[in-house]
C-alpha cells in the first residue's frame, strides 16, 4: 500500500470524494475498495487498480488477546521493517513503531544495530504500520490506545518524517489519534529534543539511556554515547523547562553490564531531578548479553526508589516471538 498514491488516483474527482476516501481508510478501515459501497463500482475498481490498499505483512504470536504480535512488513522496495502490538495489563492495546529500516547507532546489545542501517522510512510507511494494526484490532473489536516510536531505528535522526507521520496520526480528518498518546524515543539525539521542544503537539518524550555513566555509555551506545550526558541532560531540563512535560528515562537491565549496585546509586544520582522518571525494562538476549535476574532487578529498582526517584519496571514481553526490546531485527523470511 502507498497512501501517497491516493490524491493522483482522485485528482479527476469532486473534494466530497476525497473526503468519502479518508474516511472509508482511516475510519472504516477498509483494505479493500471494494468495501467502499458509497463510491460506484467503476471507481473501485479503478482504485484498487492505481492505489491498492493491501498491506503486504507476516504475523509472529498474538495466539490471545493477552499476547504481544509482531509484524514482518514488505515495502514497495522490497526492504522489510518490524512493528509490535502490545497488550497491556488493563486491556489497552499499544503499537510500537519503527522509523528506519535498520539503524545507524550499532547499540551492541541491539539486534537492528547489529544488521546496519539501509534508510530513513517516509511518513507514509510509518503510517502504514499504524493502519496495520488498527484494521487488525477492529477485527478482533479492539483499538489502538498507545503509540511508541521505539522499533527499529532513532527517530530523530528522521525526525522530519517521523513528525509528518505523528501529525498525520493527530489529524482529526484521518485518525484523530491524541498526541498525548504518542511517545517518542531517542538514543539522545539532542537537535531532536530541541526541535521536539518546539512543536505544538503535546506527543511525550522518552530517553534511550541504558547507563549511568558516559564510559559505561560509550561502550554499549558507541554512537549515542559520544554525546556526554551532562550535555544530554542539560537537553532534557531545557525541554521540561519550555514544554512543562515529564521524560521518561528508559533502563535496559543487562547482567554484570549495568546492573550493579552501583549503577542504580550513581543512576540515582543523575537522574534526581524533578519531571524525571525511570522505567526499567526487561532485557532480552540478542546473543551476546543475558538479563538481570529477577532479585537483581528488584534490587536496582528498591535502590532508586530509596534515594527517592519515580521508577517503573516493565514486565518482559515478547521474547517468544523475538518482539521484546533490542530484539526488532527486520529481517525478511527465506523461502
Amino acid at each position: 500500500m502507498d497512501i501517497s498514491l491516493l490524491h493522483s488516483a482522485l485528482k479527476e474527482e469532486k473534494k466530497f470524494r476525497h473526503v468519502q476516501a479518508d474516511q472509508a481508510i482511516f475510519v472504516d478501515l477498509i483494505d479493500d475498495w471494494s468495501q467502499a459501497s458509497v463510491f460506484p463500482g467503476t471507481l473501485r475498481e479503478r482504485l484498487n487498480q492505481d492505489c491498492p490498499l493491501e498491506i503486504k505483512a507476516e504475523i509472529s504470536g498474538g495466539t490471545n488477546k493477552k499476547s504481544p504480535a509482531k509484524a514482518l512488513i514488505t515495502l514497495a522496495d522490497g526492504e522489510a521493517i518490524e512493528t509490535v502490538l502490545i497488550p497491556q495489563a488493563d486491556g489497552r492495546f499499544a503499537v510500537c513503531l519503527s522509523s528506519q529500516v535498520g539503524c545507524p547507532l550499532g547499540c551492541v546489545f541491539c539486534a537492528t544495530g547489529m544488521n546496519g542501517f539501509t534508510r530513513n522510512l517516509k511518513a507514509e510507511e510509518i503510517i502504514e504500520q499504524f493502519l496495520f494494526w488498527a484494521r487488525y484490532l477492529k477485527k478482533q473489536g479492539g483499538k489502538i490506545d498507545n503509540v511508541v516510536f521505539m522499533g527499529q531505528g532513532e527517530p530523530f535522526l528522521n525526525y522530519d518524517e517521523v513528525m509528518k507521520a505523528v501529525k498525520f496520526l493527530n489529524d482529526p480528518e484521518t485518525f484523530n489519534f491524541g498526541a498525548r498518546r504518542i511517545s517518542i524515543s531517542t538514543a539522545g539525539i539532542i537537535n531532536g529534543i530541541k526541535r521536539l521542544a518546539g512543536e505544538k503537539l503535546q506527543v511525550n518524550l522518552a530517553i534511550s539511556l541504558h547507563a549511568p555513566s558516559d564510559k559505561l555509555r560509550s561502550n554499549i551506545m558507541p554512537v549515542a554515547g559520544q554525546t556526554p550526558l551532562k550535555k544530554l541532560l542539560e537537553a532534557v531540563d531545557a525541554y521540561i523547562i519550555k514544554t512543562g512535560r515529564r521524560v521518561m528515562f528508559e533502563y535496559l537491565l543487562i547482567k554484570e553490564v549495568n546492573d550493579r549496585d552501583e549503577d542504580a546509586i550513581m543512576l540515582a544520582k543523575i537522574l534526581d531531578k524533578p519531571l524525571y522518571l525511570v522505567n526499567l525494562i526487561p532485557y532480552n538476549p540478542t546473543g551476546r548479553f543475558l538479563p538481570s535476574s529477577p532479585s537483581r532487578t528488584a534490587r536496582f529498582k528498591e535502590l532508586l526508589e530509596k534515594a527517592g526517584l519515580p521508577v517503573t519496571a516493565r514486565r518482559s514481553l515478547g521474547q517468544e516471538i523475538e518482539a521484546a526490546c533490542g530484539q526488532l531485527a527486520g529481517k525478511k523470511k527465506k523461502s
